[in-house]
């Protein structure tokens, strides 16, 4: 059985989200047994990726090119003044590490080309997109309805976040959402208290998923604004002849 997969130290260590209302037995189960590819692991990806750890999915691959620099942290929380002008990605994998013995954490230390990103998505059960570019949020996008699993797509901005669940083949994708990739701008306005309660629900999303847990909010997007204390729900829908993942995609 799935259970028989975790030791009693780890039934020790989750002990606290298992129960009525949040996770059942043979959900942290499937926890343990689960892959998540988090690109990247900046504002949002580093929160996403440290629940996800704490909460014992059993192996994160990071996808994150770059080195760390200081107006990254008023919201990387993986970051550290010690690791300015290090590569993020190790440096980030191994704080994971630190906080569960229990959860394998692999790092693509770059950020992943076209087929990089199917590559990587065949090894997962679930992606979990928090790239600030569209082109980067687009590709993700494709690779996930290529390999047929979820996709969580998160984005920010100033004070504002949405998230969006994409089951493919069932609901709207991304590119449905999105035909044409609108401007985008490198260097936009953000504060952390943002990144880290998107990340943190975008974390929950997969953990829901990925466990059986809950009601995923598969084919809404989620939109959170911080600034006026308002958030909404829409519902998306599906284009059926969406180049990515309409019916009569090749």
């Amino acid at each position: 059985m799935a259970e028989q997969s975790l030791s009693a130290e780890e039934w020790a260590r989750y002990q606290r989200q298992i129960g009525p209302g949040v996770l059942s037995r043979q959900g942290q189960a499937r926890l343990k047994d689960s892959t998540v590819l988090v690109a990247r692991v900046g504002g949002m990806g580093g929160p996403a990726a440290q629940a996800l750890a704490m909460a014992g999915v059993g192996r994160i691959i990071l996808a994150h090119g770059g080195a760390l620099q200081s107006p990254d942290l008023n919201r990387q929380v993986l970051g550290s003044e010690d690791g300015v002008g290090e590569p993020r990605a190790p440096r980030f994998a191994e704080r994971l590490r630190s906080l569960n013995r229990f959860v394998t954490v692999e790092v693509f230390d770059r950020d992943p080309d076209d087929r990089e990103a199917v590559e990587l998505a065949a090894r997962a059960d679930l992606v979990l997109s928090c790239a600030p570019t569209f082109a980067e949020r687009l590709r993700l996008n494709r690779a996930a309805v290529v390999r047929g699993i979820p996709m969580i797509d998160a984005a920010q901005w100033g004070m504002t976040g949405t998230l969006i669940s994409i089951q493919p083949g069932v609901t709207a994708c991304l590119r449905c959402v999105y035909p044409e990739a609108p401007p985008f701008e490198e260097l936009f306005p953000v504060v952390g208290g943002i990144s880290t309660a998107i990340g943190g629900l975008a974390a929950l999303e997969a953990i829901k998923i990925l466990s059986g847990a809950g009601e995923p909010m598969f084919g809404s997007l989620w939109l959170i604004d911080g600034y006026r204390a308002h958030w909404s729900r829409v519902q998306l829908l599906r284009n059926a002849a969406c180049p990515c993942c309409g019916s009569t995609t090749p």
